[in-house]
């Protein structure tokens, strides 16, 4: 029953990280077509959001690491 708790964790993540890359996959594209700066999908709301975890995640397993 564990294991099947942690697949069921794993495949929910694994989906979400799907989603919003396809999301910012998606705002890159159209800002292709609109010929807008390259820096434009970055600053949308999944690109904010992969800017927020890409820089977030680090400091979490820091602190984490450093409290035991």
């Amino acid at each position: 029953m564990q294991g099947t708790v942690t697949v069921i964790k794993l495949v929910a993540v694994f989906a979400a990280a799907t989603m919003l890359g396809r999301w910012f996959q998606d705002e890159i594209k159209m800002s292709a077509v609109r010929k807008e700066p390259w820096h434009k999908p970055y600053l949308s709301l999944p690109g904010l959001i992969i800017l927020a975890v890409m820089f977030l995640l680090p400091v979490l397993i820091w602190i984490i690491k450093s409290s035991k």
